[in-house]
């Protein structure tokens, strides 16, 4: 018998295809959850707040592998030390981390916070394996579906993106999660880049709608960076094979 694997971040995008691809492979999996869940389809869950810890020992007992998934807009550090710290009194043997292009280069405030999550894992002392990955699909759906709502869509100019299906992200990661600790491993990125632009028109236009759209100067370091191209992966990276029009043509049908 298997020691079970927990994943936190069960419910989200890419836990979604992670978990079916661990049952699959025959392996128990419990997952995180905010809030009470009774145990189904071979899952048990755990209320845990990944913020002060409560629940999580009871989630790590008898658990060697952890693939940690959770995220939000702020707080990942403190997560990530939270996590870790409850991690090595329960003995656990490998974390896997998902974590995002550009962490050691974008000079805004989310990345550094990764970075220090990335770095707390890293220190830990227990084995661990990393992957940065570029946006997904679906995120880049999500905020084209927000920004198209306004009359005047804003394009910055010199923004990039280079988005990459999450469930080629997910058999990435349970890969990684099945095998021996590996490090930091080749960064996971689409097969394109396309300026913000061009993201924005292609869904408007899968919408069968039309917006006008301004173009705008971002600003600062951040905008210096992203002219750059600082969260892009274009050297020596793993990458995916379904692009964004294969993903949308899916979305839109779906």
């Amino acid at each position: 018998m298997t020691a079970p694997i927990l994943v936190t971040g069960g419910t989200g995008t890419l836990g979604s295809h992670v978990v079916p691809l661990l049952q699959q492979a025959g392996h128990d999996v419990r997952i995180l959850a905010r809030k009470p869940r009774e145990s189904a389809n071979g899952i048990e869950y755990f209320a845990v707040d990944l913020m002060t810890g409560a629940g999580i020992d009871a989630a790590l007992r008898g658990v060697e592998t952890v693939l940690h998934l959770a995220g939000s807009n702020k707080g990942d550090d403190k997560v990530a030390r939270t996590l870790v710290n409850a991690a090595k009194k329960a003995g656990v043997r490998h974390i896997v981390y998902i974590s995002v292009i550009g962490t050691d280069t974008m000079p805004l405030g989310w990345f550094k916070t990764q970075l220090e999550a990335e770095k707390i894992i890293t220190e830990s002392g227990i084995p661990w394996s990393m992957l940065r990955a570029a946006q997904f699909h679906d995120i880049v759906w999500m905020m084209a579906q927000k920004m198209t709502k306004m009359p005047v869509v804003p394009a910055p100019g010199g923004l990039q993106f280079q988005p990459v299906d999450s469930r080629e992200v997910a058999a990435r990661l349970v890969e990684l999660t099945l095998g021996e600790p590996a490090g930091r491993v080749p960064d996971l990125a689409g097969p394109k880049v396309y300026p913000l632009g061009d993201l924005l028109r292609s869904y408007l236009a899968a919408q069968g709608k039309r917006r006008p759209m301004l173009p705008v100067r971002m600003p600062g370091k951040a905008g210096k960076a992203y002219r750059a191209g600082q969260n892009l992966a274009l050297k020596g990276n793993d990458v995916g094979k379904r692009t964004w029009e294969e993903f949308l043509a899916e979305r839109v049908a779906a």
